[in-house]
């Protein structure tokens, strides 16, 4: 197939119907929930005990930081070995982890043990939705619903990402707050396990078949490195949303109202998901990338100068929108630029990079927070985007696909054409 689609675009109740799907939907959906309470949660445990943002915007970089880090080796080892065999200590590692942030936390211990204990629970953050969208790769060989899989799955994620931090906000605020930390492990290891379960679904491992290609990396692709600083740039919109939104709304006696703010952002961001992936696209990938994150760029310009809580909204609700498309379109990318057996790879480095984008934006979202103005974190988000949008713009030629009978990249070896074999 060209870069452009051109027939319509099966349904997601076509999708849902691949046999076998719902055995590891269902357990990959509880256990990728945790993914997107660990950020917030920590931010509230921390600036709680401590009283800094600053503080508290270090610490969760620390996870993020660990985790963009470990995430393309987690994925490159769920290739080779299954993913059964790195999910299983991963989850009992990460859930040990977060509970030993937490009780650091509460005992006010000094901060250097509380960036010790970050570390390996970003580390081990299992990587559910990159090992979904695998898994997609598997049922889905050749079938024009893979386009359809992708955007359900950057759908799932933003359920997720509206869930997550409402749940973890209410615990957090209304509860006590350690439980946002702790009901995040503790999800992570009832959902981890169950779809570590799911053994007949998963991809076959290289390992098992593979050795020639067993060392190939999906970052020696041309076009997932120019998708990796993509991606930072809206792991910045994330970070930068977190904690300014919290410090927002922390300056008006209204710390309630963060969760609501955030799940509006997250809930355009569905919303804009949804629709995306049930329109037949007439413009290429490349195109709809381009166009989709300069909208991004301008959305995310106005966050720094809102002033009240509705004007806020409504901006974060217009910047969710413009977010989706892009996840989308860079998820749906992969499949044409890298070989199916480095592509759980290839996803895990883009997750990885929102990770590290997001890391990178509390930390300096929390100092501006702490140093300048109430609101100041907003300007994260456009820098971010802006620098972003400066790379992809001149380095887009890299994200078409090569055609049939051209390898991807060098080390690849595999020859990949548009249309999965």
């Amino acid at each position: 197939m060209a870069s452009t689609v051109t027939d319509p675009r099966p349904g997601y109740g076509q999708l849902l119907r691949t046999p076998r799907a719902w055995t590891f939907l269902l357990p990959g959906f509880a256990a990728r929930q945790p993914f997107a309470m660990l950020t917030i949660s920590i931010v509230l445990l921390v600036q709680h005990t401590t009283g800094s943002y600053g503080a508290a915007g270090a610490v969760s970089a620390a996870t993020g930081v660990s985790m963009a880090l470990f995430a393309p080796f987690s994925g490159k080892l769920a290739d080779r070995f299954g993913q059964r065999a790195v999910l299983l200590p991963g989850v009992l590692v990460h859930t040990a982890s977060g509970v030993a942030l937490t009780v650091l936390a509460l005992s006010d211990a000094p901060l250097w043990a509380l960036f010790v204990a970050a570390v390996p629970t970003g580390a081990s953050t299992p990587q559910i939705g990159p090992m979904v969208r695998a898994r997609w790769g598997v049922k889905l060989q050749g079938s024009p619903l893979a386009q359809t899989a992708a955007a359900f799955e950057s759908v799932t994620d933003e359920l997720t990402f509206v869930l997550g931090p409402l749940v973890a906000t209410a615990l957090c605020t209304g509860v006590d707050p350690a439980a946002g930390l702790l009901t995040e492990a503790g999800l992570t290891l009832v959902g981890g396990l169950l779809f570590a379960a799911q053994k007949s679904t998963q991809p076959k491992p290289a390992a098992a078949g593979h050795a020639r290609v067993k060392h190939d990396s999906a970052l020696r692709v041309p076009g997932v490195r120019v998708l990796i600083v993509t991606f930072l740039g809206i792991g910045t919109v994330f970070g930068g949303m977190q904690v300014s939104l919290a410090a927002f709304t922390e300056s008006i006696d209204r710390p309630g109202l963060n969760g609501v703010l955030y799940g509006t952002f997250a809930a355009g961001n569905m919303l804009s998901g949804i629709i995306c992936g049930a329109v037949a696209w007439k413009v290429s990938p490349q195109r709809r990338l381009v166009v989709g994150y300069a909208a991004l760029t301008l959305m995310a310009s106005g966050l720094w100068a809102a002033q009240s809580v509705l004007l806020l909204a409504g901006l974060g609700l217009l910047v969710g929108v413009c977010i989706a498309p892009a996840l989308i379109t860079g998820y749906t990318l992969v499949d044409s630029l890298v070989a199916p057996t480095a592509r759980t790879e290839a996803f895990t480095l883009l997750t990885g990079a929102v990770a590290l984008g997001q890391a990178a934006a509390v930390t300096v979202a929390g100092q501006l927070e702490d140093r300048l103005w109430d609101g100041a974190g907003f300007l994260v988000p456009l820098g971010g985007t802006l620098l972003a949008l400066a790379v992809l713009l001149a380095l887009r030629s890299r994200l078409t696909p090569p055609g049939t009978g051209r390898t991807v990249a060098r080390g690849v070896g595999h020859r990949v054409p548009v249309a999965v074999d």
